[in-house]
């Protein structure tokens, strides 16, 4: 979920996008915390050779 004046929510159970998108916005914006330590964590870096980067066109 992301609105551009809000703070992003990483969702990490199946349970919570339950949550975000049917729930009253009390219980949702409970989803709105800091996550643990550790909890998020980089699994790639660099330029991607997959070609999804390259410019469209002929």
């Amino acid at each position: 979920m992301f609105h551009p004046k809000a703070m992003p929510v990483v969702l990490t159970e199946p349970d919570e996008i339950e949550t975000c998108l049917t729930a009253p916005w009390q219980e949702a914006a409970a989803l709105q915390r800091p996550l643990p330590d550790g909890r998020l964590r980089v699994v790639a870096r660099g330029r991607k050779d997959d070609g999804a980067d390259a410019p469209a066109g002929p």
